[in-house]
This record gives structure tokens, sequence and C-alpha cells, in this order.
């Protein structure tokens, strides 16, 4: 499989068409995605999502599964599921490692 990097201009415009049908599949996510080929050899890309509940991360994953953007265009390397600051929230802690923005 070619690196996402190598593929023509019209080929990431085919691959970023499946956008519309993850979202006729899915309700109550957002994402962000981050060209990361400057700072990892490993890693071109990183789409971020955020799901509301585990039920509506489990719909993105099978839509986006349907889609060509799997494993056809671009290698899935980990899903990485986690809670922001889950452990800060199990046991009642200040999240410490959130950043906040300070006012200058």
């Amino acid at each position: 499989m070619r690196g996402w990097p190598d593929r023509t201009a019209a080929t990431m415009r085919r691959v970023t068409s499946s956008l519309p049908a993850v979202e006729a599949r899915t309700a109550g996510v957002r994402s962000r995605f981050y060209d990361t080929e400057f700072y990892s050899a490993r890693v071109t890309d990183v789409w971020v999502w955020e799901a509301e509940d585990h039920r509506a991360c489990q719909r993105l994953v099978d839509a986006l599964r349907e889609t060509p953007f799997w494993d056809r265009y671009v290698e899935v390397v980990d899903l990485l599921v986690g809670t922001e600051n889950g452990y800060a929230r199990t046991y009642g802690l200040d999240a410490v490692a959130t950043i906040r923005p300070t006012s200058a």
C-alpha cells in the first residue's frame, strides 16, 4: 500500500468523499485531523474523533470500516480509545494534565 503523502490530490479527494457516508451513519461525534508527517516517520496523519458515548464510537468505527478509507487507501495503525481525564474523574481528583489558556 502506498503512503498517504504519495497519493495524488484527486485520490485524496476520493478518499475524503467517504465522509458523507460516515456522517449519515453517525450521530454525536466530531473530528479533527492532524498532519504529522513533518514530525513522525511511522504515522503521517492522525484523525481524532470525539464521541458523546460508547455507542456513538461504535457506530463511527462501523461506518468507517465500510468505506474505502479503511485499509484500502490508508493503513489504520492504531485505534486508541479513551476517556478524557478518566482517572481524575473516577477518583475525584483535579485533572492535572489539562492545560487551559491563561489571559495575558
